[in-house]
């Protein structure tokens, strides 16, 4: 075999076809690369590879269709096949030779993510599965060549047929959607030969194995085929020619039932054991927060998709595949609106197709389709249109969510003080609370006699100014009825804050004056004031340990007293060798002096009173104004915003957060200079292209003078 291999290799190489081959492959390759990732700056090499998936159409038959078509014209099949080595073993060496073609241009692709990374931020998984997706359907293409060029004995025909075959795969998709909207046994037959699936699932971050599988399997089937189709050449005038004939297809039958049932035996395994995500942010699978819910999930709950099972979105098919593989209690259900078109209206006025209706037997919820992915929409100011961009993914968001809202026995209500110049959420913080199932609203103490009843707890978020002495006393009553208040600290320095705290004092806390400054580096994002604090092992912080840093800009820091009525667990703290700057506004330089308060301090901290009856009030405690803002979250990508979900968890009763946070899509761009841009360009889409040209050249025209 391997000097059937090294044979057609150096052919291939003489004849300048193996050289064009690399050369052209690389070109589009690049010239894709160009214009997509350092062009645009775009940090994924995906857009790159789907671009040239045609080139496979018209460059394979090019390539192959001489490997044994060829051999037959010219009579040389003959020698060969009458040599001691085995007709597996030719094939394999002819098959091999093409491959190592095909693998030089795509070793040359692998380093443009390196090149990228000079740039900024690029996802090195993602994109090389993209490459190993198309090294894979290139493979499987060749050995479609391959098998096509030992049909016939005209190089000509072998093209055509093999584009015309190569073609179909490419477009099987589509061919079979034509054919049926829904599905039948037809379309299913023909669906085994569509190559772009299994390509374009790749593409998505998600390493697949039944994708893997179908390309290996389509090209050991290819390879088997074309040995049978030589060994029944090779015998054609033996006396054997019948029982080797029986045998050729008995072992074709054979092989077809031995790949339709590895198929179906990999269908039928979970996908949790077939498919592993490796996008950065874990866009296909799911948190441990939605998987530590599922389990604690004890009543049947069933998701209706407003969709056939063949049509769906299969990214969100996928995700729904976790959530009935997780769990018992959840049931997948496809619903096909064109056979039955009134389903929905048991459960809303109007819905889309691919939406989710989740029911449980106390109440259901709709989740749209188009809440599943999340939109921005751009204006043009010059144009003067609007364009959106799918910047996320939020199906485990909505789903966990829906879940947790349609097994509850209630909706948890939060009360935001008002009339103190308190801050208000954002709208990254309120669908937090609306994914956590928590409704919420604001509140004037001095219009009620006391904190409402149905308080699932009391929110005082960065006051300005002074409660009343009225108002300290609805707070501290509240709290010694077993009430829950979140107190985030406001910074006013001009400003006295009596009431408040004595609210704190109440529970034992007090705020430390001034402006707290990290002196330990590991504490702190570039300015000593930008405080990355200790995060410790709470239901506060459950999914942060290890994983996120919580940025909290400006902060104040919070005191603890010793008392023993008062159980204080600080899930926050700074370095020991923090301190409390108090004349922030005349600080020359950010040295300790002899007024400063010396650390550490808590940034966030739960009190909870014990009394006579039992477990008392809590107070949760954070010393920074500005920790649950859209600013601070992005700097530590959503992690603030996961404390937030955890801390309304906790107060409102729930065993573990069922607040997800979109996943986002977006990627920082590269930013590559305007000389980068020309020099790389010219180097991947000329000067390597162009050699190969020319060496091809070179070499052809020195075996032809020979």
């Amino acid at each position: 075999m391997f000097a059937i291999y090294k044979r057609e290799l150096k052919s291939y190489f003489c004849s300048f076809i193996g050289l064009l081959f690399i050369a052209v492959t690389l070109f589009f390759v690049s010239l894709y690369f160009l214009l997509y990732n350092l062009y645009q700056g775009y940090p994924y090499i995906t857009y790159a590879i789907s671009s040239v998936l045609f080139l496979f159409l018209i460059s394979v038959p090019v390539l192959s269709m001489r490997v044994l078509a060829e051999e037959r014209r010219s009579k040389t099949d003959q020698l060969i096949l009458t040599s001691p080595v085995s007709v597996g073993g030719i094939v394999a060496g002819k098959f091999l030779a093409l491959l190592t073609i095909f693998a030089i241009p795509t070793a040359i692709v692998c380093t443009y993510p390196l090149l990228m990374s000079r740039f900024g931020t690029v996802p090195m998984a993602e994109n090389y599965l993209a490459i190993l997706a198309f090294f894979l359907y290139g493979m499987a293409s060749i050995a479609v060549g391959v098998l096509v060029s030992s049909l016939t004995e005209s190089q000509v025909i072998a093209a055509v047929v093999c584009f015309i075959v190569l073609f179909i795969g490419y477009m099987m998709d589509g061919l079979c959607s034509l054919i049926s909207q829904t599905g039948n046994l037809f379309t299913k037959v023909l669906g085994l030969f569509d190559m772009a699936t299994p390509f374009t699932e790749m593409l998505n971050g998600t390493l697949n194995l039944k994708s893997v599988l179908y390309f290996l399997l389509l090209t050991g089937f290819a390879l088997f085929l074309t040995v049978q189709s030589i060994q029944k050449r090779r015998y054609s005038t033996s006396v054997k020619n019948l029982s080797l004939t029986a045998y050729s297809t008995g072992a074709i039958a054979l092989a077809a039932a031995l790949i339709a049932a590895v198929n179906l035996v990999v269908s039928e395994m979970p996908s949790s054991w077939t498919s592993w995500d490796i996008t950065q942010n874990q866009l296909y699978s799911l948190t441990d927060r939605s998987k530590e819910y599922l389990k604690t999930l004890t009543e049947d709950v069933t998701i209706y998709v407003l969709s056939s099972e063949d049509g769906q979105d299969k990214t969100l098919g996928q995700t729904l595949a976790l959530y009935d593989e997780l769990s018992d209690h959840v049931t997948v259900e496809y619903v096909d609106p064109s056979v039955n078109p009134r389903f929905y209206t048991q459960y809303t006025d109007q819905t889309s197709y691919n939406s989710l209706i989740v029911v449980s037997d106390k109440r259901n919820k709709v989740i749209d389709y188009s809440d599943i992915y999340v939109t921005e929409y751009n204006y043009d100011y010059y144009s003067g249109s609007y364009s959106s961009d799918t910047t996320g993914y939020d199906a485990e968001g909505q789903i966990t969510s829906a879940i947790g809202y349609v097994v509850s026995d209630d909706m948890p209500k939060l009360y935001l003080t008002d009339g103190h110049g308190e801050n208000t959420f954002t709208s990254t913080f309120t669908e937090a609370l609306k994914k956590e199932n928590v409704d919420y609203e604001t509140l004037r103490l001095m219009d009620c006699e006391q904190v409402p009843e149905d308080a699932a707890a009391l929110v005082i978020y960065s006051a300005v100014s002074d409660f009343s002495e009225d108002d300290r006393d609805k707070v501290i009553s509240y709290l010694d009825q077993g009430g829950k208040v979140i107190y985030i600290a406001g910074y006013a320095p001009e400003e006295t804050f009596h009431n408040l705290d004595a609210v704190l004092e109440h529970m034992g806390l007090s705020v430390a004056e001034g402006l707290v400054v990290e002196t330990d580096q590991s504490g702190y994002y570039r300015n000593p004031y930008y405080l990355l604090p200790t995060i410790g092992y709470s239901s506060y912080t459950t999914g942060l340990n290890g994983k996120y840093y919580v940025f909290a800009p400006y902060v104040q820091g919070i005191i603890t007293e010793e008392r023993d009525d008062i159980i204080y667990d600080a899930f926050l703290t700074t370095s020991d060798s923090a301190y409390s700057k108090i004349d922030t506004g005349n600080a020359a330089e950010l040295s300790k002096t002899e007024s400063d308060i010396a650390g550490p301090f808590a940034v966030g901290v739960s009190a909870q009173k014990e009394t006579e009856e039992g477990d008392g009030g809590v107070l949760v405690a954070f010393g920074c104004s500005q920790i649950f803002t859209d600013s601070a979250d992005t700097m530590v990508s959503g992690a603030n915003r996961m404390l937030f979900s955890n801390t309304v968890s906790a107060f409102a009763q729930k065993e573990v957060s069922v607040s997800i946070p979109a996943k986002s899509y977006e990627l920082d761009y590269l930013t590559v200079s305007e000389q980068d841009v020309i020099l790389l360009g010219l180097l991947t889409v000329v000067l390597i292209p162009a050699g190969c040209v020319i060496a091809g050249f070179v070499i052809w025209l020195r075996r032809r003078k020979r």
